[in-house]
């Protein structure tokens, strides 16, 4: 009962209500290759056993082999323009006949493109740039380049957190679902708790501005400290720091020279009504990661993008990985990044964003079983409890809830055991949002009993 109630990531793949799933979507060749899937594939924690086989994939839908579509509202995190993106994909198939592949030592006009154009983004001197080709290998470039800039090899980061899966990522990371049973780590890692709140939706209140005091004591008590990493507002449960906490680690981070390190690999790009989540806090970091998004669905990117005072590692290779530079990934990076320009996808979002805050207010108000809600832009939590003052967890309730919402076509993923967690395509219209948490309003009457 213990692991029940303190998962951190993932759906729970592991219980009655999964196999009972199986029965939901029983087809003869989904089972044959669900069997083959657990044949031939390492089982791991939140991939194994898989949901369903998918087929192919549309705009905000992804199908499996029956013809059946999910409205998809995780998408890994990829999927900020939508699947198959026409404008994208035109693009990317033109490359492909020209030059699908760029070895080291050699540049190509659609990675500087990209590079010039993420420049372009970012504010002051943030305009240096390394490809990668995977947000957890963008951490690793960030966590060697803050040990070369700074002399200094420790870092903090927050509890709970996730910035990758490689080793050096889940030494940084806070998420015990990725150490356990591994041994020893990466050495030099301190970690404080992240901020937290019910206050909802972003606003600027600061009631969760004493958590960066953790970090002015870690460094002063520690010493040898080179690097804050943290995600801006953490994806998985949503949690969103305050203006005012954001403000204080900045000023924190200066005063002691330590680097601010922003992941934004899963919400960069749109996710929050902004190109980059730190644009709605009015500070600059010194590093940034981004990924998933970049490579618009199609291709896997990632970036790391820094100052130009700190291009000082010319003699180590930080990354030097054999996709660095891939002229597709490129390509779908840039074309991406136009779209959300010329279609407007920012003002959008913001839009949708007023949408969401009252629609899901609604149903908290209609259900008791509803917490909290937090969200911003198109990042949304809906936090289940079993009582709203003890805050005990609704585990059982989010997985009937998942799956009741998965057989009526809505695809997500659950946080911390007990956060629905709804993060869909940009490009998705107000019907198809309205229908979605129509879904999810009648999954949690279902679940309550009404």
């Amino acid at each position: 009962m213990k692991d029940l109630y303190n998962r951190t990531e993932g759906d729970i793949n592991l219980s009655a209500s999964r196999n009972a799933w199986y029965k939901v979507i029983a087809h003869a060749e989904t089972q044959k290759y669900l069997d083959e899937d657990a044949q031939y594939f390492l089982h791991q924690s939140m991939s194994t056993p898989c949901l369903d086989v998918l087929q192919s994939c549309e705009g905000i839908y992804i199908t499996d082999l029956t013809g059946k579509s999910y409205m998809d509202f995780h998408g890994n995190n990829v999927h900020q323009v939508g699947y198959r993106n026409s404008f994208v994909m035109e693009k990317v198939k033109a490359q492909m006949d020209i030059l699908p592949f760029s070895p080291r030592r050699y540049t190509n006009v659609p990675a500087i493109e990209l590079a010039k154009k993420l420049a372009s983004l970012f504010p002051g001197d943030l305009n240096r740039v390394l490809l990668a080709p995977g947000g957890t290998s963008a951490i690793g470039m960030a966590l060697k380049l803050a040990r070369i800039v700074t002399g200094k090899h420790k870092v903090v980061s927050l509890w709970d957190s996730f910035h990758g899966a490689s080793l050096d990522a889940i030494s940084a990371g806070g998420e015990q679902v990725f150490r356990k049973g591994i041994g020893p780590l990466m050495p030099g890692v301190e970690r404080i708790p992240p901020p937290t709140s019910y206050r909802g939706v972003f606003s600027d209140d600061g009631n969760d501005v004493v958590y960066a005091d953790y970090l002015e004591y870690v460094i002063e008590k520690e010493g040898d400290i080179g690097a804050f990493i943290a995600e801006t507002v953490r994806n998985t449960d949503v949690q969103i720091p305050s203006k005012a906490y954001w403000k204080k680690v900045r000023e924190i981070c200066t005063r002691h020279d330590v680097l601010l390190i922003l992941d934004e690999i899963p919400i960069a790009f749109g996710r929050t009504g902004k190109m980059f989540a730190f644009e709605h806090y009015g500070i600059e970091p010194d590093i940034v990661c981004v990924g998933k998004g970049l490579g618009a669905g199609i291709m896997p990117l990632a970036a790391m993008v820094t100052r130009d005072a700190y291009n000082v590692a010319t003699d180590v290779s930080l990354g030097h990985y054999t996709h660095e530079k891939s002229p597709l990934g490129c390509i779908a990076a840039t074309a991406m990044i136009e779209f959300i320009e010329k279609e407007h996808i920012l003002d959008k979002v913001n839009a949708d964003a007023l949408f969401m805050k009252n629609e899901l207010e609604a149903l908290k108000q209609k259900h008791a079983l509803i917490g909290d809600v937090r969200g911003i832009g198109l990042l949304w939590g809906i936090e289940l409890v079993k009582n709203r003052d003890t805050k005990e967890k609704a585990v059982e309730e989010a997985e009937m809830i998942l799956y009741e919402c998965l057989a009526n076509g809505l695809s997500f993923k659950i946080s911390q055991g007990n956060v629905l967690q709804l993060s869909p395509p940009l490009t998705i219209s107000r019907q198809q949002l309205k229908e979605a948490i129509d879904i999810v309003d009648a999954a949690i009457a279902k679940a309550m009993g009404k």
